[in-house]
């Protein structure tokens, strides 16, 4: 047995790139098959607020008089 990566000889690299190669192909899988499918024709669902909304007013400038200026 090699307990080293060093000392690992070609059917141990490559038994360590199948494993991995799985894994990806497992991790993918579930990430494709856990998707959010939806009542509308895109498949995501629709999200709604149910709070009114604050819309910004105007721009605003505001100055202080009682402020010195130090040069």
């Amino acid at each position: 047995m090699n307990h080293s990566i060093y000392s690992a000889d070609r059917a141990t690299h490559l038994k360590i790139v199948v494993v991995a190669l799985l894994a990806c192909t497992m991790v993918a899988g579930i990430g494709i098959a856990a998707r959010v499918s939806g009542a509308n024709s895109a498949g995501l669902q629709r999200l709604e607020a149910r709070i009114p909304v604050i819309k910004a007013g105007g721009p605003i400038a505001m100055t202080d008089s009682d402020t010195r200026m130090v040069r």
